[in-house]
């Protein structure tokens, strides 16, 4: 059994991730750490990582937050020699370079999604891209009106997918209301809608000639997140050092 730190542990995620837990007997969430303590919860919350006094008990640490609160918790998984799995959107470039420099010295998952099907439809994207050279390719992306960060860390998966099979020649384009030019083949458009309850929801489309074709991606459920978060935590325990995404899972 796997003892979980959960970082953001009041969010809907970390949330998810213990109700996930509950009906998994292969793990046991002992603490979790937010920004509003709660000693009294069904598993104690801190908010001083001063205050936790199990961490030579604490197997992993999966990760649901916001950068600056992955970082912080990152520093704490280094100091303890604890696997952290993290699901976290958002960083900037120097954050991700940050996170990489920490895992010479301890074993990441980092994924901007744990879904295997959002997975496989980076794969199937990038190669449509090879075969579909002269689309003009649009992303859309909508998501909860509770949602920080834009573009989604998704859409940039598949972008960065997509601009890899084309040999990085791409460039993404966010905003096309400022500009008064017609629309390049080198750009890639990312779009992002926020509304709702949407969980989440990635469209791929290709523009030709006359015709055009979509693949899209549904979720209506946080739980396989959560799920996909759970398999990562048990495949970033046997590793060495190094930073992992969900293609070494796969």
């Amino acid at each position: 059994m796997l003892n979980v730190l959960i970082n953001g542990a009041h969010g809907r995620m970390g949330q998810e991730v213990f109700n996930q837990i509950k009906q998994n007997n292969n793990f046991n969430v002992i603490c979790g750490y937010d920004i509003k303590e709660d000693l009294n919860n069904v598993f104690p919350i801190y908010n001083n990582l001063e205050n936790i006094q199990n961490s030579a008990d604490i197997d992993v640490i999966i990760d649901f937050s916001t950068p600056e609160a992955s970082l912080n918790i990152l520093g704490y998984a280094c100091e303890n020699n604890i696997p952290i799995v993290i699901a976290t959107t958002g960083f900037s470039e120097d954050q991700l370079l940050l996170i990489e420099k920490f895992s010479k010295d301890l074993p990441i998952f980092k994924s901007a999604n744990m879904s295997f099907e959002v997975c496989l439809m980076s794969k199937i994207v990038a190669e449509l891209a090879v075969k579909l050279k002269d689309s003009d390719i649009e992303i859309i992306e909508t998501h909860h009106n509770k949602k920080i960060d834009s573009p989604s860390g998704t859409a940039l998966i598949l972008a960065d997918s997509i601009n890899k099979a084309l040999d990085n020649e791409m460039y993404y384009e966010y905003n096309r209301h400022s500009k008064k030019e017609k629309r390049s083949k080198k750009e890639i458009g990312i779009h992002s809608i926020r509304g709702g309850t949407e969980v989440g929801k990635h469209t791929v489309a290709f523009y030709g000639e006359n015709e055009s074709f979509e693949i899209t991606h549904n979720v209506t459920s946080r739980s396989i997140f959560a799920n996909g978060t759970l398999k990562a935590a048990e495949f970033i325990v046997k590793q060495k050092n190094g930073l992992y995404n969900m293609d070494n899972l796969v």
